[in-house]
């Protein structure tokens, strides 16, 4: 559906471009799907038109043929041509009139003015149906097109052949108000549609936005560790050939080398990450916290009124500085959900040292709702997965059996420092 075109203002020439949308069959003729999605709505409507159309064909030939005296062999496809193209006009609803118009101007001609009008009023009623379904389906230029040929090129030859003028108007008139009424409908369908669609972009954009600011600290973060660890390589490498007496001069040089080296990689990486920063980021300069810091995170989560408990087991060991901050922002960002989303809940937080993986679990008895979807939420669950998956590791997040929510990374221990 064209919906520019659905909204556009008149005039003539979009009255006569209407027109020959409407008459011209092109790639242009919209097939919609007019119906519900759902199927306990879709498949009563459906037997409905069926119905009807076999109620309104049935009813023009019968009508033709007994009441109009028009011959059985014409009656029959004038008939069918009428009103059968009703079944599928919530599909191809341009088509469906072009049919049911083409059907009743043919009439015209076979009855020659004969009668009060020249068709059966159950033609009449499925081309109303058709002219709903036209409006719905079709932007506003093409309805609009549909309604003059449907005056024009229907009611008009039938008033020349004596049809009454006024009976003309009526018909034309109730023609008018199914189109328009269809136009309504398909206007507030599209509507609702874009805003869906609309609202659809705007959680991805926010998905995608809190993904890139997610990266763009965790890149200021490693450009913290990586530059504590280049500066103290450059050091070393400078300090060396004062502590080392009677050191090869080649050795001096690749000391040399290695310092000069260090020092470029560090300059370098400041340049391109210190782009990430504001004016306003001081705080992110300070020594990145880990598992260190668990306690404090901890005192934090009970003055704001959750019950934490802690459980370490393996034997601790010197971890990784990205593990070590990354599983203290996991667990800083799993007691931020925690108390905004299940406050007053019981918390359990278990750091397992394994043989190959650092373990990070964390989980509350609290009723939440998913922290993605909450009103007003945030995106912590995918500042999560990023660092985990920069890390290799894996994380799983989601309700426990019952109440509660449960978040566990496992994290590998890289190559130690």
């Amino acid at each position: 559906m064209n919906e520019p075109d659905r909204f556009a203002p008149g005039g003539r020439p979009r009255l006569l471009a209407g027109a020959r949308s409407a008459l011209m069959p092109g790639g242009d003729d919209p097939a919609v799907t007019l119906l519900p999605e759902h199927k306990a709505l879709r498949i009563p409507i459906l037997l409905l038109l069926l119905a009807l159309t076999i109620g309104f064909t049935a009813g023009s030939i019968a009508i033709s043929i007994t009441q109009d005296g028009v011959d059985t062999r014409l009656a029959w496809p004038l008939g069918v041509l009428q009103a059968t193209p009703l079944m599928f006009a919530a599909r191809w609803p341009l088509a469906a009139w072009r049919a049911a118009a083409a059907g009743l101007l043919l009439m015209v001609f076979v009855r020659h003015g004969e009668g009060f009008m020249p068709w059966p009023v159950t033609a009449i009623l499925a081309l109303i149906v058709i002219l709903f379904f036209t409006g719905v389906g079709a932007d506003r230029q093409t309805t609009l097109g549909v309604g003059a040929v449907t005056i024009t090129g229907v009611l008009l030859p039938a008033v020349l052949f004596g049809m009454p003028g006024w009976f003309a108007m009526i018909l034309g008139g109730l023609a008018a108000l199914a189109l328009t009424f269809g136009d309504a409908v398909g206007g507030r369908h599209s509507a609702v549609e874009e805003l869906r669609r609309r609202e659809e972009q705007h959680r991805q954009d926010l998905a995608r936005q809190a993904v890139l600011e997610e990266r763009a600290r965790i890149a200021r973060e490693l450009h913290d560790v990586v530059a504590h660890h280049m500066s103290v390589i450059a050091m070393q490498a400078e300090a060396a050939p004062y502590k080392i007496p009677d050191l090869p001069d080649a050795a001096r040089q690749t000391f040399g080398v290695v310092r000069d080296a260090a020092r470029e990689a560090l300059t370098e990486t400041r340049r391109v990450v210190g782009l990430l920063r504001s004016d306003g980021e001081d705080a992110e300069r300070t020594p990145q916290p880990g598992l260190e810091r668990l306690d404090d995170l901890v005192g934090g989560a009970r003055r704001s009124g959750l019950s934490v408990a802690v459980v370490v087991t393996g034997v601790p060991r010197p971890l990784n500085a990205g593990v070590d901050l990354s599983a203290y922002r996991i667990v800083q960002e799993s007691l931020s959900n925690a108390s905004r989303y299940a406050p007053g809940s019981r918390v359990h937080i278990e750091v397992k040292y394994g043989a190959e993986t650092l373990a990070v679990s964390v989980t509350d008895d609290g009723a939440r709702s998913t922290p993605e979807e909450s009103q007003g939420g945030g995106h912590g669950l995918v500042g999560m997965r990023e660092r985990v998956t920069m890390l290799g590791g894996g994380l799983t997040a989601g309700p426990q059996d019952g109440a509660g929510w449960s978040v566990v990374a496992e994290l590998p221990y890289g190559d130690p420092e």
